[in-house]
């Protein structure tokens, strides 16, 4: 039996998370999937459509899940060090990652699963996601610098292969970046509705990876903070504001060609089809914050905070009126039509991460930006945030990478990273 003949007939098998269905799952504010069950309710302006946040999201297609996806409300996000010095131990590792999130993202145990092992030895999966529906589970992957060349080795003849768009971001005004938060020689983005699910999907990967690869550092991520459905809310981050209303729709083709996805001739074939990652972890100053007038805070973002519409509107989704704007405040500087059209795909989440030992909240923006070119795209933007946005008083960007994501996995039997090590 051909492996593709293999994959349907797990696909077609009853989920080892299909058990309680729609019974104990609940659904999640957001954008419509193919297949889904949908239903929708009138909000004060639009309709809002409810999903099945017990879905599952392909893992097979042109470009990787978990870009232009519908945003899910979890993050599991993660950056691995190669610990190897073998080429071949890699590859094995990958063509193993690629089988398990397959499985994964398809609501199905990783190898035999947890019953499949012998009494005397380890189950093949973890089993904490056992009874759970597959939550709309993405699993993205990408290549950072440090696997093309590290302190000067080409460690696995990767260099030669490299994008020029993987760059090493520059440092900007005001960073103040933790090098224990930052970089990485590949990483995994798992979102979910489910933080249990996008746990379990970090946690076996990198079990799978032990001897090969280990994580550098991870973060967990709740509530998005950006939507790539227009039609949906657009969420609040931690400072109780909409950001991200103009940010590029999931459906808008023509503007993921334009601005997401890497074309031909962009650079070497393996990426095309695929999209440049940014991470950043965005701390945010709270207590400032909080004690910071209502004006003062619309007018650091150019909006209103009850409603979210721009200067110069009534409703979120008007027609900024820029000039209505602090020349300062963060949407003017951040809008396209302030950066001759420029626009980057955000998939943003917040965190929480207890307290800094001094009394004040760990708590800020998980920011993931993916865009065609680093180079056109986050780094002019940054640079011009970085040095006026009247933010800048209450945030520090404190951890930073940047990732070269290849296209999706086609068909079965196919691994990630396969055209860039062929």
């Amino acid at each position: 039996m051909d492996e593709r003949k293999q994959a349907e007939q797990s696909s077609n098998a009853p989920s080892r998370r299909s058990v309680i269905g729609w019974a104990g799952a609940g659904v999640a504010l957001g954008a419509a999937v193919t297949g889904s069950v949908a239903a929708a309710v009138r909000g004060e302006h639009r309709a809002v459509q409810l999903v099945d946040s017990t879905a599952d999201i392909p893992f097979y297609g042109d470009h990787q899940a978990g870009i232009a996806t519908p945003v899910q409300d979890r993050l599991h996000f993660a950056a691995f060090d190669v610990t190897t010095t073998s080429r071949d131990a890699l590859v094995r590792m990958l063509k193993e990652w690629t089988k398990a999130a397959a499985a994964m993202t398809g609501g199905r145990e990783v190898g035999t699963g947890t019953a499949g092992a012998l009494p005397e030895a380890p189950p093949a999966d973890t089993g904490e996601a056992l009874g759970l529906p597959a939550s709309r589970l993405t699993l993205t992957i990408g290549f950072g610098p440090g696997l093309f060349e590290k302190d000067g080795v080409d460690r696995f003849g990767l260099k030669a292969r490299r994008p020029d768009a993987l760059v090493e971001l520059p440092r900007f005004p005001g960073d103040n970046l933790d090098p224990a938060r930052s970089g990485g020689d590949l990483c995994i983005q798992a979102c979910a509705d489910d933080p249990q699910v996008a746990v379990h999907a970090i946690r076996n990967l990198a079990r799978i990876a032990m001897g090969t690869a280990s994580i550098r550092w991870s973060q967990l991520g709740f509530g998005k903070t950006s939507s790539t459905t227009p039609e949906a809310q657009t969420p609040r981050n931690m400072m109780g504001f909409k950001d991200g209303t103009h940010n590029i729709a999931g459906t808008d083709r023509a503007a993921l060609d334009k601005h997401v996805w890497a074309a031909p001739g962009d650079g070497p074939d393996w990426m095309t089809g695929g999209s440049y990652l940014v991470a950043r972890r965005i701390r945010m100053h709270i207590e400032t914050w909080d004690r910071a007038s209502l004006g003062d805070q619309e007018d650091t973002f150019g909006r209103t905070k009850a409603e979210g519409a721009p200067y110069g509107g009534q409703h979120e989704r008007d027609t900024p009126d820029l000039a209505a704007m602090p020349e300062k405040s963060h949407v003017r500087l951040a809008h396209p039509d302030s950066n001759d059209g420029l626009m980057i795909l955000r998939r943003g989440f917040s965190f929480t991460d207890g307290t800094d030992g001094l009394g004040r909240l760990d708590a800020g923006l998980f920011f993931l930006a993916y865009q065609r070119d680093t180079r056109k795209a986050f780094v002019p933007l940054q640079q011009k945030l970085a040095s006026r946005d009247a933010l800048n008083e209450y945030i520090q960007h404190v951890g930073s990478a940047h990732f070269a994501c290849p296209p999706g996995i086609r068909k079965p039997g196919e691994w990630w990273g396969q055209a860039l090590f062929g």
